[in-house]
């Protein structure tokens, strides 16, 4: 299910954080891509998912991603301070494929934004450029909606709603959880009186995406001025950590949706936080330290290593993912 929450208000970085909230292990792997990388937007573990034209590219920038199944990108940010997160939205309605479009696989739509954008204004300017279309793994279809924000502060929600984007962008649009659309979120937490917090005020407290947003609105407005990276990062966290979704809580139908991981992307110095729920460790990685020249190899980092701790930059091995 999933919650993003941008901090853009604060005077020492921009910063944004998210949860993965699932029903089994996405299998997540840290994994960053060099500049120059070639990708075919049809593709889905080497093997094409639709006919007709494909969306292809070589990357622009490098990149510092989360995967999901070994086939895409859920989360991560680029060397230009981008940053794209997809979740969940059961409203997704994408169109029905054109042949002659060049299609591009929602496992790998935040992907060639950020391989290819350095702001959200250039990543909005691509909605033009492919045709979204599904993709599944295990049993599950990819009906997503997107966060993008950089590091000017500036963002977009992109959801796809009777086969057209819509779009909200500018950097109010701080939050998203999941599903009603996200006009019916605002509309929701307009509903709320949050000008006056206090102790004794009741808040939203269940799991659902409804509370998940209003909660995330209440406690990313009461941030204080950080006095330092590491300040700031830890209040993104603290946020992220309320809204998330405990081990064995109830999601209606669709039964138990656990966090598994959170990721706090500070966009001002280029840093990566990882906290995988199951691990008592918080790690992160300085994107500056990677090589993401041309010609260098993909790395990877496997964040369930239980002895990870800390700053991880080094700890990344060559991989031969697959997209």
């Amino acid at each position: 299910m999933c919650t993003r929450v941008l901090w853009n208000t604060n005077d020492l970085a921009v910063l944004s954080g998210r949860t993965m909230d699932w029903p089994e292990s996405t299998e997540p792997q840290l994994v960053a891509f060099p500049r120059g990388r070639e990708r075919d937007g049809s593709l889905v573990k080497g093997k094409k998912l639709v006919d007709g034209e494909a969306l292809r590219w070589t990357s622009t920038y490098g990149s510092l991603v989360t995967t999901i199944y070994g086939f895409g990108t859920i989360d991560g940010v680029n060397e230009r301070g981008l940053a794209a997160h997809a979740l969940y939205l059961q409203a997704t309605e994408l169109a029905p494929r054109d042949p002659a479009q060049p299609a591009l696989h929602a496992g790998l739509w935040a992907q060639y934004l950020l391989d290819q954008a350095a702001t959200v204004e250039e990543a909005l300017g691509l909605l033009d450029t492919y045709q979204l279309v599904m993709v599944a793994a295990h049993g599950f279809d990819a009906t997503i909606h997107l966060a993008i924000e950089d590091a000017s502060g500036d963002s977009a929600i992109i959801e796809y709603s009777g086969g057209e984007p819509v779009v909200h962008h500018g950097r109010e649009f701080t939050l998203m959880t999941n599903d009603p659309a996200y006009d019916e979120q605002l509309a929701l937490l307009a509903g709320q009186d949050f000008s006056q917090p206090s102790s004794d005020m009741p808040l939203p407290g269940n799991v659902n995406a409804r509370d998940r947003f209003q909660r995330a609105a209440y406690y990313s407005a009461l941030l204080p001025e950080p006095r330092s990276e590491r300040e700031a990062a830890a209040s993104v966290l603290a946020v992220m950590r309320n809204v998330s979704v405990p081990f064995g809580a109830p999601y209606r139908d669709f039964g138990i949706y656990n966090t598994e991981y959170r990721t706090v992307a500070d966009l001002t110095h280029r840093h990566y936080f990882f906290e995988l729920t199951t691990s008592p460790n918080v790690t992160w990685t300085a994107l500056d330290e990677l090589d993401l020249r041309p010609g260098a190899p993909t790395l990877a980092l496997d964040p369930h290593d239980i002895a990870l701790s800390g700053d991880v930059s080094e700890r990344y091995v060559p991989t031969e993912i697959g997209f």
